[in-house]
């Protein structure tokens, strides 16, 4: 009878388990909707034999791709995509401001090209076309 050794288990790195997370969320199936909880990172690093570094590090990038908002002391929650960024109770100060600001630049660069098109539309009735 022969026995197979065994085969050892693949242990999960950071980008393991943000591709994971993210087809949980953003799949077909999803398995987590907007403003619902992640697992624990310390849970889930003892559920998968992993360092919490790595499970933190695995949520940082979902963070970073718009997925996931992390509260401090609350845990790391599924993002709603029809809130723009910097909005979300709870968002960092700096990210909000930074939002403001460029919300501030938007309207400005919004009003400048309105600006732009009367002025065209004024010059441009009284120039004769150019040859």
């Amino acid at each position: 009878m022969d026995q197979s050794p065994e085969v050892p288990k693949h242990t999960p790195t950071a980008k393991d388990i943000a591709a994971q997370f993210r087809e949980k969320i953003t799949g077909p199936d999803r398995e987590y909707g907007p403003g619902e909880r992640l697992p624990a990172a310390r849970a889930l690093a003892k559920e998968l034999g992993v360092q919490l570094m790595t499970v933190q590090g695995a949520y940082g990038q979902l963070r970073d791709e718009g997925l996931v908002l992390t509260q401090q002391g609350r845990g790391t929650f599924v993002r709603d995509p029809s809130v723009p960024l910097g909005t979300e109770p709870g968002s960092s100060p700096a990210f909000t401001a930074l939002a403001a600001e460029l919300s501030t630049i938007h309207d400005a660069l919004r009003l400048l090209g309105e600006r732009l098109d009367r002025v065209e539309r004024l010059v441009g009735s009284e120039t004769p076309p150019s040859p």
